[in-house]
C-alpha cells in the first residue's frame, strides 16, 4: 500500500507538537518544584499570599521559561521521536515508498514554523506584560528592593539639554552634584548646578537644594541666581537613572523601540541592553528551524545504541546554542559587533552546521 504524504505530514507534525508540548509540561513540572523548594523560605518569611504565588509568580514564570528554553525542548523533541522512528524502521519504510528525504523535511520544517511563531507570539505579546508581574512579585516577596549607587551619568535629555550626576542614590532617590546645562548653536547659554537633586514623586519633578544658575549672554558674561530649593521639572525621572537590566524585558515590542530612540539620544550606555533585547526576541524563534533541521539530520539513521547516544548529542548542542546565544552578548558590550549581527551570529553558525549535517544524512 503506497504511503500517501498527506497521511504521512499529519503524521510527523502530530508526533512534534504533541511530544513538543508533553515535554514542556514535564520539565517545567520539575522546574517549578525545585524553584519551590529553593523559594519556600522567601514565601514564609515575607508572608507571600498562596494566590500571589500561583497567579502572580508561577502563572506568569511559565511562558519566561518556555521561551528561554525552547531551542532545547525543540531539539530534545525531534531527536526523541525521530530516533524512535528510525529504531521502528519508519523511515526506512518512508523512504522506500518513494517519499524523497526531502519531502519528509516538509512537515518537521511545518512545525518548526508553528513553534517559531508560538515562541514570537509569547515575545511580543505575552511575556512583556508576564515578566512585569513577575519582577514585581519578585522586588516584593523574593529580591525585596534593592538598593544601588550610580555613578558618573551623562545624559542628554533633549537637543542642546545635558544632564550630569555625579551619583544617584536609589535608596532615596536622591541624586548628588547634579548639573543641567543648556546648549544653544555651539554655545553653552546657561548651567544650573545643585549640590543634590531629590526626586519627588507626587509632583513628578526634581527638588534641588542649594543650587546655582548661571546664564552666559554672548559677550560672554554670566549672569548668577541662587538659592536654597528650587523645583523643576526636565525630561528625567528616577527610573531613567536607576534602570535594571531585567526592566527592557517588561516592555512591549513598541515601548522598547520607544525606549531605544530615547537612549540613542541621551546617549545612555543601557541602550545595549535594550538593543539585545529587542534583537533576541526575534533570534530566538528562528533557532526552532535550524535545530530541527540539525535534529533530524542527526537522529534519521538507525544506530545500534538505541536512541540514548542522540538524545545525549541533542542536549549537548541544544545547552551549547543556548550558551553561545549568551555569549553572544558579550560581541555587543565590548563593540566588537552591532547587536543586529552578534544577537544572529549563532543562528548563522549553527545554520552551517545544520547545512552540513542535513548533506551528509543518509537519505
Amino acid at each position: 500500500m503506497e504511503l500517501k504524504p498527506r497521511l504521512l505530514d499529519l503524521y510527523i507534525i502530530k508526533k512534534f507538537i504533541f511530544t513538543f508540548f508533553i515535554a514542556l509540561l514535564l520539565i517545567i513540572g520539575i522546574v517549578i518544584i525545585f524553584d519551590i523548594s529553593e523559594k519556600i523560605d522567601d514565601f514564609v518569611s515575607n508572608e507571600a499570599p498562596l494566590k500571589a504565588i500561583i497567579f502572580d509568580y508561577y502563572l506568569n514564570f511559565i511562558p519566561y521559561f518556555m521561551n528561554m528554553f525552547s531551542p532545547l525542548f525543540v531539539f530534545i523533541t525531534v531527536i526523541f521521536f525521530t530516533s524512535k522512528m528510525a529504531s521502528n524502521s519508519e523511515i526506512v519504510a518512508i523512504l522506500s515508498c518513494g517519499i524523497s528525504f526531502h519531502r519528509m523535511m516538509v512537515p518537521y520544517i511545518i512545525s518548526a514554523a508553528f513553534i517559531a511563531l508560538f515562541s514570537l507570539g509569547l515575545n511580543l505579546f505575552v511575556i512583556p506584560t508576564s515578566n512585569e508581574i513577575r519582577v514585581k512579585f519578585e522586588e516584593k516577596y523574593i529580591k525585596g528592593h534593592n538598593k544601588t549607587t550610580v555613578r558618573d551619568i551623562h545624559y542628554q535629555i533633549s537637543p542642546g539639554e545635558f544632564v550630569y550626576v555625579e551619583s544617584f542614590s536609589s535608596w532615596n532617590n536622591t541624586a548628588y552634584r547634579f548639573t543641567l546645562e543648556k546648549v544653544r548653536d555651539n554655545r553653552l547659554v546657561s548651567k544650573l548646578s545643585a549640590e543634590t537633586a531629590v526626586w519627588d514623586s507626587t509632583r513628578g519633578c526634581w527638588n534641588l537644594r542649594k543650587y546655582f544658575i548661571r546664564d552666559y549672554s554672548t559677550a560672554l558674561e554670566d549672569h548668577v541666581r541662587s538659592g536654597a530649593t528650587l523645583d523643576t521639572v526636565i525630561d528625567l525621572s528616577v527610573n531613567d537613572l536607576y534602570i535594571q537590566k531585567g526592566a527592557v524585558e517588561t516592555l512591549s515590542y513598541e515601548r522598547l523601540n520607544e525606549l531605544i530612540s530615547i537612549q540613542k539620544m541621551r546617549g545612555d550606555e543601557n541602550v545595549k541592553v535594550a538593543l539585545i533585547e529587542k534583537h533576541t526576541r526575534f533570534a530566538l524563534p528562528f533557532s526552532a528551524f535550524i535545530l530541527t533541521i540539525m535534529g533530524v539530520a542527526l537522529s534519521s539513521k538507525k544506530r545500534r545504541g538505541g536512541i540514548g547516544w542522540n538524545i545525549g548529542i541533542g542536549i549537548a548542542l541544544s545547552f551549547s546554542y543556548i550558551l553561545f546565544l549568551r555569549f553572544s552578548q558579550m560581541f555587543v558590550y565590548t563593540d566588537f559587533l552591532p547587536p543586529g549581527i552578534a544577537l544572529w551570529v549563532p543562528n548563522i553558525l549553527f545554520a552551517i552546521i545544520a547545512g552540513f549535517l542535513y548533506r551528509i544524512a543518509p537519505k
